[in-house]
């Protein structure tokens, strides 16, 4: 994850809130009406919003839901950005999001240029108050990387609302050629929150990015993401469970415990089942699985690995990854890999039973798309 220059989104932020309520307008109970031709601003606390999923959603700004406030999007409901990189959403702590896609409805998060593009636009970022381990273990908070919002805790159980099916495409918009968004951010996302079915299509950088927090994810699809498909760093004790990956120019899914210190406390401790990763067409030669700045904890069950120059990458000087293999903190059981054109593991340690190769049907069905994709995705 490239790093997003802080000062410059809380200006933008000042700009966007000293002008959101002549954007929108708010009844007695607190519901506030959005204008679809300028979508940007905030949310306060006792404030809800309920999108038209009749009309088209111009983001020109950023949209911020704060702490007391609900902003729900229903089924087939369309938002296209066209404001570059000031165009994001977000959802700080103790604010809620209900995306209330189908399977043949989805929502869609998408670029409002006539050539659409990578890096067009933000992103989703969610914040929460469940763990990391940026700055301490005992329930400290951080500033995200995106959005200038506080996020961490000591409520594992925290709920940012429901997401589901949900499509966000051509997101990654750049401050420069080393500060860029995700498809998705979750920072310190709780597992009372529900993020299934949820497609980063096109991102310029990461598709999907966990930074600390618990949630459980199921059911994720990142197509043609041109940094790391999936990617979970500072204390994630989350899973993923159920996720087909293709076209990435680095890793399918890239593992941390912390960049700044590889043994932060608490420990990365994630739970992989039933995940597909298919290098695919994009450029870039990199490799399916990186663990990476310490590891932490790793369950992978039924992996399912394509087409890639390494299978699992492992820096040799990054001692503290290397001792959690080392401590069998790390395993792959089963793993399957299929045309790796180089080494199937870097690991060169004493565990000899940390990765167990048989047969798996990953995501569904190997290195071909899975089933449970039909109807909501693109470019499959």
């Amino acid at each position: 994850m490239k790093k997003i220059i802080l000062s410059t989104l809380a200006i933008a932020t000042l700009l966007f809130t000293s002008c959101s309520r002549d954007n929108d307008s708010s009844t007695s109970d607190g519901a506030v009406s959005i204008n679809a031709d300028d979508f940007k601003g905030e949310l306060t606390s006792g404030q809800s919003a309920t999108l038209d999923p009749s009309k088209t959603y111009k983001l020109t700004g950023a949209f911020i839901i704060k702490a007391g406030a609900t902003l729900t999007i229903p089924a087939g409901t369309r938002i296209e950005a066209v404001g570059g990189t000031s165009s994001y959403i977000a959802v700080a702590q103790d604010g809620l999001i209900y995306v209330n896609g189908t399977s043949s409805n989805p929502v869609v998060m998408t670029s409002g240029k006539p050539v659409k593009a990578t890096g067009d636009w933000g992103g989703l970022v969610i914040c929460g108050r469940a763990n990391t381990n940026k700055g301490g273990s005992t329930g400290q908070t951080a500033t995200a990387e995106v959005s200038d919002l506080t996020y961490g805790g000591t409520e594992n159980d925290d709920s940012s609302g429901v997401i589901k099916y949900l499509r966000v495409e051509y997101t990654g918009a750049a401050f420069n050629a080393d500060k860029e968004f995700n498809g998705i951010s979750l920072f310190g996302v709780g597992s009372g929150t529900t993020f299934e079915y949820i497609q980063a299509y096109k991102s310029g950088d990461d598709g999907i990015e966990f930074f600390g927090g618990s949630v459980n994810a199921k059911y994720l699809v990142a197509l043609h993401s041109e940094d790391d498909a999936l990617d979970f760093a500072d204390g994630f004790s989350g899973s993923i469970d159920y996720a087909y990956v293709k076209d990435v120019a680095k890793a399918g899914i890239e593992g941390s415990n912390n960049g700044d210190n590889g043994n932060a406390m608490p420990l990365t401790n994630v739970t992989l089942k039933n995940i597909s990763l298919v290098k695919g067409a994009l450029a870039g030669q990199e490799h399916g699985m990186f663990v990476k700045e310490g590891a932490g904890k790793w369950s992978a069950q039924n992996i399912y690995v394509q087409d890639f120059a390494k299978g699992i990458k492992i820096n040799a000087t990054d001692i503290p990854a290397n001792t959690s293999v080392d401590n069998g903190f790390v395993t792959f059981n089963p793993i399957q890999f299929v045309n790796i054109s180089g080494v199937l593991s870097e690991y060169t340690g004493t565990n000899t039973t940390y990765m167990t190769q048989g047969t798996a049907s990953g995501a569904g069905n190997g290195g071909s798309t899975p089933s449970w994709t039909i109807g909501w995705t693109t470019g499959l």
